[in-house]
């Protein structure tokens, strides 16, 4: 899939802890850990909006394009 989740970096950078962010958030450990590991097909704009604000980040600080070739 040429889209990768860099969450788990932004979550280092902040030094929040996925626990937190979850809560934080309103979804639970296990669909943040989903998305974190890339297992996700889509993700809704309002919780990637509730993700930026939390880690006062931009959506393409979380999710990069990498081509396949």
């Amino acid at each position: 899939m040429p889209i990768v989740v860099n969450l788990d970096v932004m979550l280092a950078k902040r030094k929040i802890r996925g626990k937190d962010l979850a809560a934080e958030i309103g979804i639970t450990e296990q669909n943040l850990s989903l998305l974190r590991t890339g297992k996700v097909k889509g993700v809704r704009f309002s919780t990637l909006a509730q993700i930026c604000q939390v880690l006062a980040c931009q959506p393409g600080d979380i999710l990069e394009y990498i081509s396949d070739e």
